[in-house]
């Protein structure tokens, strides 16, 4: 592993250009009229999936066999299994709000995060709104303090603090901010030993999409991908607290399988009730594809590639992966090795 990180950190050679993935060759569309609504994003190119199919399968089967405490899988359903799985596909396919399924979500959040998307935000206005929440308060104030430590200097109102921390650390704090509340400690088993690893897991993949994020996405939308990535699975864990009795457990391979596909939509379908951007929608829909060559966007090619380093290096952090084998870095793209960087330097 070390030598893969060396050799992609290392770069190309003086004189040669750094490789990026060739731009698709479409024919130019006719000028619309001036009333036409602006085109939809670029359908996904398909073969562009970052990590081999059997990668996945090696790091996923590690990954939930660690969450769920369960080596042996399974290939059948167990009745709670179903039960859990059937009441996730009624709330997919229905006309059920996904988004009123997740905890506390201030009302104010979708608002602040539609003003920083402007490159002409007012700083007087957003301190307002944020004065409005103690919890962004003291999240905001806490984050420019530590841009100030060891000077001798504090923060003295949280105007000072939106300045210092600029357009793109608000972002970032207040979406983090959002989403915490998620995560109910008080609720049942599953909720209580798999949110907390799920949670680190999303924030650390969305540190790291953001800062490996190249030509064609936006660091932003990036970080909010891997931010929401995990929220559908969050949810269900409510759903299998309800409905595992009696100690039974759930974690069959079949069980699984499914879960991740209808998860993943249902945080598509939450991304867009939220109005995020439509790429984020379409990077966590992509991200419950099972089939080999599934087309995959830009960003859903830098979402699947955190998600799977994401687990790779919580797992060597368990001491249930190596990081000497090569095995699980061969063939990934050159923006790896940043991936990886960044979410060692966030353990």
């Amino acid at each position: 592993m070390f030598r893969w990180l060396h050799r992609l950190i290392s770069g190309p050679t003086v004189g040669q250009q750094p490789q990026t993935a060739p731009a698709a060759v479409v024919d130019a569309p006719p000028v619309p009229p001036p009333a036409s609504p602006p085109p939809a994003p670029a359908p996904a190119q398909p073969g562009t999936a970052p990590v081999s199919f059997e990668q996945l399968e090696r790091v996923n089967g590690a990954w939930n066999a660690w969450l769920f405490d369960r080596a042996d899988g399974g290939l059948e359903l167990l009745d709670a299994e179903t039960r859990v799985l059937d009441a996730l596909a009624a709330i997919v396919g229905s006309q059920q709000s996904g988004a009123a399924l997740v905890r506390r979500m201030p009302g104010l959040i979708p608002q602040l995060l539609q003003s920083l998307r402007s490159e002409t935000f007012s700083g007087s206005a957003l301190s307002r709104t944020i004065a409005s929440d103690p919890v962004l308060v003291a999240a905001v104030v806490r984050l420019a303090n530590s841009c100030y430590q060891g000077t001798g200097n504090s923060i003295t109102s949280v105007e000072h603090a939106v300045i210092l921390i600029g357009q793109e650390g608000l972002r970032q704090l207040i979406t983090t901010v959002a989403f915490r509340p998620i995560i109910d400690m008080h609720s049942g088993f599953y909720t209580r030993r798999l949110a907390p690893h799920l949670w680190a897991h999303s924030e650390r993949c969305a540190m790291a999409a953001r800062q490996a994020s190249g030509s064609g996405i936006e660091p932003f939308d990036a970080f909010l991908a891997g931010l929401l990535q995990n929220v559908g699975l969050i949810v269900s864990l409510r759903i299998m607290d309800q409905t595992a009795q009696d100690g039974e457990r759930l974690g069959s391979d079949v069980f699984l399988a499914q879960l991740a596909r209808d998860t993943r939509r249902l945080c598509a379908s939450i991304a867009r009730e939220w109005n995020f951007p439509d790429t984020v929608a379409q990077a966590l829909l992509e991200q419950g594809a099972l089939r080999r060559g599934a087309p995959v966007s830009p960003l859903g090619r830098l979402l699947k590639l955190t998600d799977y380093l994401g687990k790779v290096r919580m797992l060597v952090e368990q001491g249930l992966l190596d990081e000497a084998d090569d095995a699980l870095f061969a063939g990934l793209p050159p923006e790896a090795a940043q991936c990886y960087a960044a979410l060692a330097e966030t353990a």
